[in-house]
């Protein structure tokens, strides 16, 4: 197996039907993350993102879109946000053996995704890049990102309680 993974994090919105589906944006994030997987063939690909509404989770959605068969998919349906994504896709790269990540994510969201995996799976010792889709933000999709901001900290400490809980759990 390639010691390269993939790690592609999800985003939805609910459509009129009051269904949560994978947003425009996730399409395009999940067709450059094939792109990517072409170019570098990675031994595994992860889709992390959660059910809003207890339906189909972001991951399956995206994998269900995926259109290339390189590499061993793995779904992560649990993460509700970035912390989450890093934190909970962490053990399934590092029990694989994997030292090298690519996150592909929305243009605003790559500042989050960069410093929670950064720290995260830097703390590891995996090495992280960054690969983006052109994308326009929505006016919503700013703001969001922005009050984001203002728990990552908080956020960051319970994402290393919890693999620290996990991590104690399996010894």
């Amino acid at each position: 197996m390639s010691s390269v993974a993939l790690v592609v994090l999800g985003s939805s919105r609910r459509d009129r039907d009051g269904a949560y589906r994978i947003s425009p944006a996730c399409r395009r994030v999940v067709a450059h993350a094939a792109r990517v997987a072409e170019r570098h063939e990675p031994g595994l690909v992860v889709f992390s993102g959660w059910a809003p509404d207890g339906g189909v989770s972001e991951a399956e959605q995206m994998r269900a879109i995926w259109p290339s068969s390189s590499g061993e998919l793995v779904l992560e349906e649990t993460a509700s946000s970035t912390v989450e994504n890093a934190a909970r896709t962490l053990p399934l790269v590092r029990d694989r053996g994997i030292d090298q990540v690519t996150v592909v994510c929305t243009p605003l969201h790559l500042y989050r995704a960069r410093w929670f995996f950064g720290r995260l799976y830097g703390a590891e010792g995996i090495q992280t890049s960054f690969e983006v889709p052109r994308i326009l933000p929505t006016p919503s999709s700013f703001m969001w990102e922005l009050g984001a901001l203002t728990v990552r900290a908080r956020q960051l400490r319970a994402a290393k309680e919890e693999l620290k809980v996990r991590r104690d759990s399996r010894e």
